[in-house]
């Protein structure tokens, strides 16, 4: 397993509020723990939100006596959303603050996912790429409805509201995915600060670019901010 991971502020934002955890070794029970999350809130709240639920997730994790990856990253993401919700009510500076959540780790052959909010998995196999997550956002519940076009909600002014967060409420509801994995799959995560500005087919052209040494989520972070960057940006590409 080889892991690339990066974050940067962008063109446009004052603060990083992306937050990244990665890690190949052991994390309580679970074989490797990957982890991006997309805070929002003013001031430093977004900041807080995704720092701190990351810190709570993964230190949950570490206590977690389940074997069970699903069972293991609903109790993180649940303790988290506790804390960061708690957080929100008792500092009025950090009221409504709340962060996007998707959590992977690789066990036997199969990558299993957790997700909340508009940060996205996407499975880059030999000839194609699939997003594995769905976008917990208003615009993204509108293309699957039908009511606009996938190039429609790409470039809706509305894209960034989402409809699912961790720390918004009192419970949070969780999607998971599991997905078997061949020989040279990869794995990528990132927030919308990557997907908003690049476009899916290039994602892919650069995860099977033939610089087989080069740090493909820097190239990746480098690729959005040439875009324009505006957004923060998060990336974490796993080759499994």
């Amino acid at each position: 397993m080889r892991v690339f991971s990066a974050t940067d502020i962008g063109q446009k934002r004052h603060m990083n509020q992306d937050f990244i955890f990665t890690s190949e070794e052991s994390v309580g029970n679970l074989p490797n723990l990957f982890v991006v999350a997309d805070g929002m809130g003013g001031h430093n709240a977004g900041d807080f939100a995704s720092r701190y639920g990351v810190s709570v997730l993964v230190e949950t994790v570490r206590k977690d006596k389940n074997f069970n990856p699903v069972k293991v990253m609903r109790n993180a993401i649940e303790a988290a959303n506790r804390e960061v919700f708690s957080q929100s009510r008792n500092d009025p500076s950090m009221a409504g603050m709340g962060t996007t959540m998707v959590v992977c780790t690789v066990v036997g052959g199969y990558a299993y996912i957790a997700n909340v909010g508009d940060s996205r998995l996407y499975l880059a196999g030999s000839d194609s790429m699939t997003q594995i997550t769905q976008d917990h956002s208003l615009i993204a519940e509108m293309v699957r409805l039908g009511e606009l076009t996938p190039e429609e909600g790409r470039n809706h002014p509305d894209k960034n509201i989402i409809t699912r967060a961790v720390g918004t409420n009192e419970d949070v509801k969780i999607d998971f995915f599991d997905v078997k994995l061949d020989t040279g799959d990869q794995i990528l995560m990132c927030s919308d600060g990557l997907s908003n500005m690049v476009e899916d087919q290039r994602i892919f052209e650069i995860l099977k670019g033939e610089d087989t040494e080069a740090d493909k989520a820097q190239v990746l972070v480098d690729e959005a901010n040439a875009n324009g960057g505006r957004d923060n940006i998060a990336v974490i590409v796993v080759e499994a």
